[in-house]
């Protein structure tokens, strides 16, 4: 018997899209968000958004973390956001970690990310916010049980 939405573990994809060749970062958080008691999914370097999305749609994931430092993030992560709309996903909740300027952040929440880790964030930070944004995603769900 397979676990309820509200009751299964939750599935977080970790995405290094492009070209960047830097992965320390997403290790740490995929290991944080491990020893949190989530499922973690790494995808490992140099994905492109279609390989993302194709991964968040095969693993059935609550939430995808996007690690970037390349400083492609204002054309990747629209895309991969793009895509996800492309396959009817509106409930992943989807965040980027990385040298992401200030001045962008605005422009990818405006665009669907639901938040941006920068320097210096702590790992507990992000854990404690995919708990949060994926516990209030399945809530619904549950109240109509």
């Amino acid at each position: 018997m397979e676990a309820s939405a509200s009751q299964r573990k939750i599935r977080v994809v970790v995405a290094k899209p492009g070209l960047d060749g830097h992965d320390r970062g997403a290790k740490i958080i995929a290991r944080a968000l491990r020893d949190a008691g989530m499922e973690v999914i790494y995808t490992g370097l140099h994905q492109t958004p279609e390989q993302i999305v194709a991964t968040v749609v095969q693993e059935d994931a609550d939430a995808v973390g996007i690690s970037i430092l390349s400083g492609a993030h204002m054309t990747l992560i629209p895309r991969i956001m793009e895509l996800l709309a492309g396959e009817g996903i509106d409930d992943v909740v989807v965040t980027v970690g990385g040298t992401i300027p200030a001045e962008d952040i605005e422009e990818l929440k405006r665009q669907g990310v639901a938040e941006v880790f920068t320097p210096g964030a702590s790992t507990q930070d992000s854990v404690d916010f995919i708990r949060r944004a994926v516990g209030e995603r399945r809530a619904p769900a549950v109240q109509g049980d």
